[in-house]
């Protein structure tokens, strides 16, 4: 008797998993929402609006970009954390909303490795550092030799606390020891027009900004913080090659579900994403805004924030960076 009481539970756990891999099988049966932080027009809101109509290609449903700046971009980072994990509400994420606001505005609202579960890599973007067309130096060394010969006298336009950008000079000044002012502003735009009107000295941009700037002679860029030169800027150096080899730094992009989703949708998401930034024509779309297009898998897109947790928390906290 025994024998078959445990016959029968063992058959409704198989009936039960067939079951819930019949459901996570027919996903997704409606529309798929894609949470961007920030306001259209942008680096991450981009990235988000080029594979979305690729992503409801495949997975014929709409995949809708839907943008909830605020906070740092913590709006939209918690309103996906708490959102069911069923694969229909998607956070389209980087670096600032996903692993440093929370930090930064100190509020434990959610935590990227208990609250997401990372699906995929999008893009990835270096930045430059370009100073304003007038500033006398032609090259890094005399930048560096101009901001240590007179302390926080040049001025650094950041488009807030805690950014890629922000961060970026941060690390730039403990590595070199070199010290200067920062201006925070409320986002990229006014940050670059005082840079361009001459209002600030220099800034770190992300390569999709500041190429056209730099191209019309409107900046100067002075060193890149990939590993390798960029293609459409192949005469800035890297910060290797001019003597900061640790001076690497980039705004990622990326795809998170709320923790607790099938992995049989992450998966499939993991694999369509990937699928989709292979295709010649978008990746030409990326190299355009400056951007390398590279997805990963769930694991690898996991060990990736996890190092660049471990890389830029203890700046943010030696630093003391805190929200206005």
């Amino acid at each position: 008797m025994a024998f078959c009481k445990s016959c029968k539970h063992f058959f409704l756990l198989v009936l039960l998993a067939s079951f819930q891999q019949f459901v996570f099988a027919a996903w997704p049966d409606k529309p798929v929402k894609i949470v961007v932080p920030y306001p259209p027009g942008g680096n991450v809101d981009v990235a988000a609006r080029i594979i979305a109509p690729e992503l409801s290609n495949i997975f014929g449903q709409p995949f809708i970009v839907d943008n909830k700046a605020g906070a740092g971009g913590m709006i939209a980072g918690e309103y996906v954390a708490n959102s069911p994990a069923d694969g229909y509400t998607l956070f389209m994420a980087a670096n600032g909303p996903l692993l440093f606001s929370p930090i930064i505005f100190g509020k434990n609202a959610y935590k990227w490795n208990k609250d997401f579960s990372p699906i995929s890599s999008v893009s990835y973007t270096p930045l430059v550092l370009q100073v304003k067309a007038d500033l006398p130096v032609k090259n890094f060394a005399e930048f560096l030799a101009l901001a240590k010969k007179d302390p926080n006298k040049l001025n650094m336009a950041s488009p807030g606390a805690g950014t890629t950008n922000h961060l970026a000079s941060e690390l730039l000044q403990s590595l070199t020891g070199a010290r200067w002012s920062t201006v925070h502003y409320k986002g990229n735009a006014p940050a670059t027009a005082d840079l361009i009107g001459g209002q600030v000295d220099f800034n770190f941009d992300q390569i999709s900004v500041a190429l056209p700037f730099i191209k019309d002679g409107k900046s100067r860029g002075l060193a890149v913080t990939s590993p390798q030169r960029i293609s459409s800027i192949p005469d800035i150096p890297t910060f290797a090659e001019v003597g900061v080899p640790g001076m690497v730094a980039v705004t990622f992009t990326g795809i998170l579900a709320p923790k607790g989703t099938p992995n049989v949708t992450v998966d499939r998401l993991s694999d369509a994403i990937q699928k989709v930034l292979q295709q010649p024509a978008i990746k030409e779309k990326f190299e355009k805004l400056g951007a390398e297009a590279r997805g990963s898998s769930p694991k690898d897109f996991t060990n990736y924030l996890s190092d660049e947790d471990s890389k830029w928390t203890p700046i943010i906290k030696s630093a003391r960076i805190k929200a206005d």
